[in-house]
C-alpha cells in the first residue's frame, strides 16, 4: 500500500464533516485542448506582482482537507512547519468542503491563496478574485511538468493564474470476481442494457456531466462535441438524457473515499467511477477490484494554487506557492492525499513505486485525461457561433438528473 489507510480515513472523515458536494482535492481541466487559455474569455484587469519583498509574517491559506498538514493530524505528516521555520511566515489554514464554498470564501478577500479545483478556477478568474501569477518569482515552477502548464483551467491566453499542484484521472473500477470480462469502455456504466444495472456507482457532482459528454463525444460524433466542458444546449441535453437513463441503474452516488470502498466491499457497487487512491485502499483491504483508463479516455483533475487579487500577504503567499510545489512538499502532499505530483523532481524522492502507480510524468497517459474545467458561456472549444452552457446550467441539470 503506497498511502497509509489511516491518513485516508482522516481525510475522508474531514470531507464528510464538511458535507462534500465535490470530492476533496479535485480540480478541473480538459486534457485534449490544442491551444492554451480559455478561448474567448477576457478576465478583469488585475495587477500581477512584479517583484518579491520581505515576508509579512503570515499567510492565510484556504485549502482542501489534506493539502496543508502541520503535524496536528499526524506528527509525521507536516510540510507546514518547515515552511514557517524557513520563511518566518505563519500559516493560518481554513479548510473548505466544496468548490462553491471556496469561491464564496475567496470573495471575502480574507485569504491569500487557495487550492482551487477546476470547477472553481475559471469562476475565480472571471470574478477578478484571483490575480495572474508571475511564475518568474516561483523558482520551483521550472520543474513542473510542461503538460500541466498553460491549460484551460489555470491560464487565460497563455497567462498563468496559479501553479499546478497535483493531478489524477477518474478511472473505471470493478469487482474482478463479479464483472467479466474486464471492461475496456465506459459503456459498462452508460449502456442502457448494462448487465451491472443496480450495482453501478458514479461521482456525485455536476461536473460528472462531463463524463457523459466525453462518452458521447467518442460514441456519437454527430453531436459535434469537441470538448466535454464546452456544451451548447443541445449537447448538454444529450448528456443529461444519458445520465437520466443511467440514474435508474445507479446503486449510489459517491463523494468520499471510504463510502465507495465500503460499497465495493459489500458488493452493493461492482463497477463505476473511482480514483487510483481508492482502488489502492480497497486492494489493501483485500477487496478484489481492478481499474483501467477506458478506451474513450477519462475526465480528471489538476489542482492549482492561486493567489487572491486582494492578498494582504502577497510575499508570503508567493513563498507558499513556491514551497508547496517544491520536490519535498509536493511529494509529501501527493503521497498523503493520493495523486500524481506536479514537480518532476518529487518522484526522485518518492516512495518506491509511488509515481509509477499514479502515472506521474507520463505525458501519453495524461493526454488521455480531460481535466475538470469550469463550463463558461464562451465555448472552450473555440466556437463563436453558439453560446455554451455554464456551471449554473450544469448545476440545475444535475438536480434534475438526480430527481
Amino acid at each position: 500500500m503506497l498511502m497509509k489507510v489511516r491518513s485516508l480515513s482522516r481525510i475522508a472523515a474531514a470531507c464528510a464533516a464538511l458535507t462534500l458536494a465535490a470530492a476533496c482535492g479535485t480540480s478541473s481541466g480538459d486534457g485534449g485542448s490544442d491551444e492554451p487559455g480559455a478561448k474567448g474569455f477576457t478576465p478583469p484587469d488585475v495587477p500581477m506582482l512584479q517583484s518579491l519583498g520581505d515576508g509579512e509574517g503570515e499567510v492565510d491559506v484556504l485549502a482542501w482537507p489534506g493539502y496543508a498538514e502541520d503535524g496536528s493530524t499526524d506528527k509525521s505528516i507536516d510540510w507546514v512547519t518547515p515552511f514557517e521555520k524557513e520563511t518566518g511566515c505563519q500559516v493560518n489554514v481554513k479548510y473548505f468542503g466544496t468548490s462553491d464554498e471556496a469561491v464564496n470564501l475567496m470573495k471575502t478577500g480574507d485569504y491569500d491563496v487557495v487550492s482551487a479545483s477546476g470547477d472553481a478556477s475559471l469562476r475565480l478568474i472571471a470574478a477578478g478574485d484571483v490575480a495572474p501569477v508571475n511564475t518568474d518569482l516561483i523558482p520551483n515552477y521550472a520543474d513542473v511538468y510542461d503538460f500541466l502548464k498553460d491549460r484551460d483551467w489555470n491560464s487565460v491566453d497563455g497567462q498563468m493564474y496559479g501553479v499546478p499542484h497535483g493531478y489524477g484521472a477518474n478511472l473505471l473500477m470493478w469487482r474482478s470476481d463479479k464483472v467479466s470480462p474486464a471492461p475496456t469502455s465506459w459503456s459498462a456504466v452508460f449502456d442502457e442494457n448494462s448487465p451491472y444495472a443496480g450495482n453501478i456507482t458514479a461521482y456525485d457532482s455536476p461536473i460528472y456531466i462531463a463524463d457523459a459528454a466525453l462518452y458521447l463525444m467518442k460514441t456519437q460524433p454527430d453531436l459535434g462535441i469537441k470538448n466535454p466542458y464546452a456544451l451548447d444546449q443541445d449537447q448538454l441535453d444529450a448528456a443529461v438524457e444519458l445520465l437520466k437513463t443511467q440514474r435508474g441503474q445507479i446503486s449510489e452516488y459517491w463523494s468520499n473515499y471510504l463510502k465507495e470502498v465500503q460499497a465495493f466491499t459489500t458488493g452493493d457497487s461492482v463497477i463505476g467511477t473511482t480514483w487510483q487512491v481508492i482502488a489502492n485502499v480497497a486492494q489493501d483491504q483485500d477487496v478484489p477490484v481492478d481499474v483501467t483508463l477506458p478506451e474513450e479516455g477519462a475526465t480528471g483533475w489538476s489542482d492549482t494554487w492561486m493567489i487572491s487579487s486582494e492578498s494582504k500577504h502577497p510575499n508570503c503567499a508567493y513563498e507558499w506557492m513556491n514551497h508547496i510545489i517544491s520536490p519535498e512538499a509536493n511529494d509529501a502532499v501527493a503521497e498523503y492525499f493520493g495523486e500524481a505530483p506536479s514537480n518532476a523532481k518529487a518522484c526522485d524522492i518518492a516512495t518506491k513505486g509511488f509515481c509509477d502507480s499514479y502515472h506521474a510524468g507520463d505525458e501519453d497517459y495524461a493526454s488521455q485525461i480531460w481535466y475538470w474545467t469550469t463550463p463558461i458561456p464562451e465555448c472552450l472549444d473555440g466556437r463563436t457561433d453558439v453560446t455554451c452552457t455554464d456551471y449554473g446550467d450544469w448545476t440545475q441539470a444535475w438536480t434534475e438528473i438526480k430527481g
